[in-house]
């Protein structure tokens, strides 16, 4: 049976896993990033329906909505380029 300390430090584990699994992206210079507003557009035009967008703590544009298909997307996208860096259909 586990006691206490072992209960606690397995759940601050499981809490914190997240903030270590966040996906990197190069940092590139503000004035060579595509503009927040006119990303999302450009996802739009292909067909993606955006729920939340967000520049990460990981130099990443991230978004969370559907794909053209209409299945659930969290996409990493580099700020410079636009392209994916990880994705997970749901």
């Amino acid at each position: 049976m586990l006691n206490n300390k072992a209960i606690f430090g397995f759940i601050a584990a499981a809490v914190t896993l997240p903030a270590f699994a966040e996906t990197q992206c190069q940092n590139h210079p503000a004035a060579e990033q595509i503009p927040p507003a006119k990303f999302q557009e450009q996802l739009k035009a292909e067909g993606y329906q955006i729920r939340t967008f967000k520049k990460t703590d990981g130099n990443c544009y991230e978004i969370y909505g559907k794909n053209k298909e209409g299945k659930r997307v969290e996409i990493y996208f580099d700020t410079k380029t636009g392209k994916p860096v990880k994705s997970e259909v749901k």
